[in-house]
């Protein structure tokens, strides 16, 4: 009785295929046509920033110096980024070290929840969250307010006064990105850290001086120097980014809008793809210079 039903069914799919097979082949193409655009432009953009970056940045030692201004902008990206780095480092911390402590717990390895803390603190989530949170909030306004200015046409007035609106506007951000992105990132790894070990010693009993003491003996600054390495260059990747696509904004406020959405997007998608490439760049480094086998 089965047989014919499932051969109806067959039939059927059978012929929805026939009839629907060019635009099934057609929706796909689409599919890959734009996988392809949308990587091409990724990788175009991306070269287009450091370029950008790369002129930029040398303009800071150029006379006259903007020093002042790199000051200002790394109290904008500096200090008014610690609240949201302290609130994401501490809870961070503490989910971070309660699964592991779950899972250490069903293998009786308790002792190894600070140390492997530390290590996924340090090495990754310390510089790669930092990275994505100062990319989305000063990113967001560096793109935003050079790209309000260039459809108010305030970097053409800037020009035709004869400043040099790259070493007057961009280099300073990319320096002060630079700068303070590793700052951040250990403000993140303390508070997490600090965190981790309330929460493993007050709450869920694990004693204090085993805690540290296998921390201590586990990690080494290399963990550390690597966490801060990576926090560096992200701070470079999303103030080039959001700069470029900030300078070169133009359609009103329209334009501007999407030239910050652009600019967020591309540099947390680069923060997340270069970190995988970061880590196996210093792994190696590390390697051949001796610091760890």
């Amino acid at each position: 009785m089965a047989t014919p039903y499932f051969r109806r069914k067959k039939d059927e799919m059978l012929s929805w295929w026939k009839t629907n097979r060019l635009e099934f082949n057609r929706k796909l193409d689409q599919f890959f046509g734009s996988l392809v655009y949308g990587l091409s432009q990724l990788f175009f953009e991306t070269g287009q920033a450091f370029l950008f970056g790369t002129q930029s940045i040398r303009l800071i030692f150029q006379k006259p110096s903007r020093w002042d201004e790199v000051l200002r902008h790394m109290e904008f990206i500096g200090n008014k980024s610690v609240i949201i780095i302290c609130l994401t480092g501490g809870f961070t911390g503490l989910a971070l070290s309660y699964q592991i402590y779950l899972g250490f717990k069903l293998v009786n390895a308790t002792n190894l929840v600070g140390p492997t803390v530390a290590l996924g603190i340090t090495r990754e989530l310390g510089p790669v969250l930092t990275g994505l949170i100062v990319a989305a909030r000063a990113g967001g306004a560096m793109a935003a307010r050079l790209g309000t200015m260039r459809v108010s046409e305030q970097i053409d007035a800037l020009e035709v006064m004869g400043f040099d609106s790259k070493q007057y506007l961009v280099a300073p951000r990319i320096l002060a990105a630079f700068v303070s992105m590793p700052l951040l990132c250990a403000v993140f790894d303390f508070v997490a850290m600090v965190s981790a070990g309330l929460l493993c010693v007050k709450v869920l009993g694990i004693d204090e001086a085993i805690f540290w003491d296998k921390i201590q003996q586990w990690i080494e600054p290399g963990d550390i120097y690597q966490g801060m390495v990576k926090a560096a260059f992200f701070g470079l990747t999303f103030a080039s980014i959001c700069t470029n696509k900030g300078y070169f904004a133009k359609g009103g406020a329209k334009g501007v809008g999407e030239a910050t959405n652009q600019g967020v997007v591309n540099s947390m998608v680069l923060v997340i793809i270069s970190n995988y490439f970061l880590t196996n760049l210093i792994r190696f480094f590390y390697v051949i210079t001796g610091l760890r086998s």
